[in-house]
């Protein structure tokens, strides 16, 4: 059996990763998930992904240490995403979910980042380890400053500490937090509920976000206004565009095509 389950209904494919005990990352495992993200990304009939792990004391230990020690290194051919189908995963304009139970550790965690939302149970554990390793959390050292405070993210970049869901949700890591049987249900329902909504609007802001944040407010906004990035300026020419303000005029809901 394949260690990455993916399922389709309704625009949303789930996306679940089996390999027991820890839900640990080796080179295959990566390029399977990368390859089933980038086809995700290029089929018009899939909207949102929902993204999982089995079991419950493990989201992800992130790189598999047994693969390491077996000659796989971190400069290794992870496929289209880089580590774990995600990371580097170029042009992925629709919305990502990331469902997260037990223990996120060092790249798995890097994973759930990977993500626009997370959606955690109580019993979600964050930790970046490498730390104590002497290496680098490479990915979550980019990104988690820019997700939560910046002396919150040093602290856990620095000390290798647990970050309960408590704690996560109070930092703003995560959106919600849910009961452990609840989970999948509420992710679900978010999912459903972004699947449903204007898929040209959701490319524009991912590709906004990607392409600005580096830059000055100003140069920012006049590629937006100037609409020099492609998903706005299709968005400002698309039927559904013109969908939306005619639907608010008449107080109905806006029927979304995609185009």
């Amino acid at each position: 059996m394949s260690s990455v389950q993916t399922v389709v209904a309704n625009g949303v494919l789930e996306v679940i990763l089996e390999r027991p005990p820890a839900n640990a990352i080796d080179m295959a495992t990566s390029r399977l998930l990368g390859d089933t993200f980038a086809a995700f990304r290029d089929d018009d009939s899939l909207r949102v992904a929902l993204f999982s792990t089995a079991g419950e004391r493990f989201f992800s230990g992130g790189w598999d240490l047994k693969a390491a020690a077996g000659g796989e290194s971190v400069d290794c051919d992870y496929g289209v995403g880089g580590f774990g189908g995600l990371q580097e995963l170029p042009g992925l304009n629709k919305p990502v979910i990331a469902a997260v139970s037990g223990m996120a550790v060092g790249g798995g965690f890097e994973i759930a980042l990977s993500c626009d939302m997370i959606i955690a149970a109580t019993s979600a554990r964050f930790c970046l380890p490498e730390i104590n390793a002497g290496t680098l959390a490479d990915a979550a050292t980019i990104k988690l400053p820019r997700r939560i405070p910046f002396h919150v993210a040093m602290d856990l970049l620095f000390t290798g500490r647990w970050m309960e869901s408590d704690e996560a949700l109070a930092r703003g890591l995560v959106c919600e937090v849910t009961e452990e049987e609840n989970l999948l249900t509420r992710a679900r329902a978010i999912a459903a509920q972004l699947a449903a909504g204007p898929p040209l609007v959701f490319a524009a802001i991912k590709e906004t976000l990607r392409e600005t944040g580096h830059l000055p407010f100003q140069q920012a906004m006049d590629l937006v206004t100037k609409r020099h990035l492609p998903t706005v300026d299709a968005l400002y020419s698309s039927e559904d565009h013109k969908e939306g303000q005619i639907a608010f005029t008449e107080k109905r809901p806006p029927q979304w095509r995609g185009k």
